[in-house]
């Protein structure tokens, strides 16, 4: 429902004679946009003509390509690293040569990329002669595809008149941390660290690299193939942003999986808890702790699709009411708020946030059901003790469990489970008799305060049973935001279609004519905390309807962590 971008950067970039670059004005907050490696590589076109104010960059992933070089090394294959550094420049400079016009620009950008091509090159050759790639050289290998992506969209924006410039965090941590607790002091003090950098560039458009330096224990290890997603998060709490934005090839959150459930909506708000669920169980959203680092300064996210800029996308938007406000929220007050309560109940939710229909079902492929029976009639109180313990050893989490006195059900990732399949069975064997079922798949339903949907789980398993679906296990969490059900991962499709279309297709969304609905917004104790609530995810939806009806827009477009990773 926004237009294109591009007809908006005259305001939200204060350069003001048609011939000067655009810039980010000094008295507007900030805008942090995501982009991962994969869409810079198909849509920079997109993004710095349309985003910002379809070129293909790789067909592999370039973090991908990277991590391939570094086993090179070990292997004593010596071309081969070159090879694949040598061709990720080649891809790099090809696109450069289509997205470029100017002459002078693209001169400087190819003596950029081939310098950081020829230092990784030699740090390649150094760490083939020690026969080593710890922790640290890897992130360091990994963290010059960031560079590479930067400088080139740095130019590709400069080249569309914005004035941009590249922005490496790979020296942003300065300090000591203890590896092995990597607390929330540590991603405050990333938080502080970030804000410092983005503003030394001034009233510059920053394009920032997702990699942020070697961390204490390895990035990839401790903080994994997200961190570009983190990098976003923190950038957008320490600059106090109006809104963090991530980019990716879909519309933003449906109710299912549209490319397996055709009648799939877009949901045009979800609460962070909802959120979190769906990326628990298989949808690709963004990661829970990187979404709670922005939740808890009080800044809306909004999902979009690098291929439809013009969509509104999805806004997880920050509940408020139900922790104490940050200092760092940054949402002014503002007319549209007062009508905050009736854009609750337009999407589902009652002012207290729990909803009268699920959100959203979602299927977690690729499970290994993990029996274990105790050996023992009488089960000692640390049977369960010692299989968590057999399991935290291996590096496996289990994503459903169901237990008697005597036995316990686990649903485990296969890809998990396989990288120490044969010592983990061993060890439990000790316990008592295990068996593994393959193939199988977790079904989940998505709702805030589904205990209030009576009769809900119900619904759910007779639509099951009717579709001809087996059930393996069934778990419900003490939240009560989910019920999960094992199924075989051959049912899979059939179930998520029979689940949506009995309980999430045809049902009224819309609570604005409910009594109830009514006589809880005449309260004044739910008008307040709901008002507060969406005082900010409101003025996000907004943010939108201005962009659309007067081309105006209140932030600085400010910031673009990216990854090349596939």
């Amino acid at each position: 429902m926004a237009p294109d971008l591009c007809n908006n950067l005259n305001t939200v970039l204060s350069g003001s004679d048609i011939g000067s670059p655009r810039r980010n004005s000094a008295t507007k907050p900030y805008l942090v946009l995501k982009f991962g490696g994969t869409s810079v590589g198909k849509f920079i076109d997109n993004i710095c003509s349309n985003i910002i104010p379809s070129t293909h960059v790789k067909t592999e992933g370039t973090t991908s390509r990277l991590m391939k070089a570094a086993e090179s090394v070990l292997d004593n294959d010596k071309n081969s690293c070159r090879d694949i550094v040598q061709a990720i420049l080649d891809d790099h400079l090809a696109a450069a040569r289509k997205q470029i016009r100017n002459k002078d620009l693209y001169a400087k950008l190819e003596h950029e990329l081939s310098e950081q091509s020829d230092r990784l090159k030699v740090f390649l050759e150094a760490a083939e002669v020690i026969n080593e790639v710890s922790p640290r050289s890897k992130d360091i290998i990994i963290g010059t595809g960031e560079k590479l992506a930067c400088e080139y969209v740095s130019y590709a924006l400069q080249d569309q008149g914005i004035d941009a410039c590249c922005l490496s965090l790979e020296k942003a941590i300065e300090r000591q941390f203890d590896s092995v607790h990597l607390d929330q002091t540590f991603y405050d003090y990333l938080t502080q660290r970030f804000a410092e950098m983005v503003e030394s560039c001034g009233d510059k458009v920053p394009v920032v690299t997702g990699y942020f330096g070697p961390v204490p224990g390895g990035l990839l290890y401790n903080i994994g193939r997200g961190y570009t997603d983190l990098t976003a998060a923190l950038i957008a709490v320490g600059m106090h942003a109006s809104e963090l934005q991530i980019w990716k090839e879909v519309d933003g959150i449906f109710t299912a999986d549209p490319r397996k459930v055709p009648s799939a909506r877009l949901l045009n708000i979800i609460t962070p808890e909802e959120a979190s669920e769906l990326t628990y169980y298989g949808s690709e959203v963004i990661h829970p702790f990187t979404m709670e680092q922005v939740i808890r300064a009080s800044i809306p996210i909004r999902i979009k699709n690098v291929q439809n800029p013009s969509g509104a996308g999805t806004i997880i938007f920050p509940d408020v009411g139900s922790r104490p406000t940050s200092a760092t929220a940054s949402c002014p007050e503002s007319p549209s708020a007062l009508n905050s309560p009736r854009l609750l109940l337009e999407n589902g939710y009652l002012l207290d946030l729990s909803r009268r229909h699920p959100t959203a079902v979602t299927i977690k492929d690729k499970i290994v059901v993990l029996n274990i029976h105790s050996n023992r009639k009488n089960v000692s109180h640390g049977f369960f003790a010692r299989i968590f313990s057999i399991l935290d050893k291996y590096g496996i989490t289990v994503d459903l469990i169901s237990t008697s006195e005597v036995h316990v059900s686990m649903a485990v990732s296969a890809a998990v489970l396989d990288r120490n399949l044969d010592p983990t069975i061993h060890e439990l064997s000790a316990l008592g008799v295990v068996d593994i079922i393959r193939d199988m798949a977790i079904l989940s339903l998505v709702g805030k305060q589904m205990r209030n949907m009576v009769g809900i789980a119900g619904k759910m398993f007779h639509t099951l049973a009717t579709a001809g679906v087996n059930i393996e296990m069934i778990s419900q969490g003490a939240s009560e935001i989910n019920i999960s059900c094992v199924i075989h991962e051959s049912s899979s499709i059939d179930a998520l279609k029979a689940i949506h279309e009995k309980l999430l297709t045809g049902v009224k969304t819309s609570l604005v004519n409910d009594p109830e609905a009514i006589k809880s917004m005449n309260s004044l104790e739910f008008r307040n905390r709901s008002i507060s609530v969406l005082s900010i995810g409101s003025s996000a939806i907004n943010t939108q309807n201005t962009l659309e009806t007067n081309g105006n827009h209140p932030s600085n477009v400010s910031t673009y962590p990216l990854t090349s990773s596939s």
